[in-house]
């Protein structure tokens, strides 16, 4: 199951864009939301293992003012 959220202004900070993926930790099986409450993989057959992979995309970048810190 993935799921993706788009980038939102949350008051002065940015929620990034951001992807969260649910597998099976065995095989590697997309699971999907009625799968989740199972107790065997229906793929493998395998204990279901969920793991779960997030990706966070850079979204925006700081203004640079021209100062170098030392």
């Amino acid at each position: 199951m993935k799921t993706i959220n788009e980038a939102k202004t949350v008051g002065d900070a940015i929620d990034p864009k951001h992807e969260i993926e649910i597998v099976c930790g065995n095989c590697g099986y997309d699971v999907d939301k009625a799968e989740l409450g199972a107790d065997t993989c229906s793929d493998c057959g395998n204990s279901l293992n969920l793991q779960q992979n997030t990706k966070i995309y850079a979204t925006s970048i700081p203004a640079a003012d021209g100062s170098i810190l030392v």
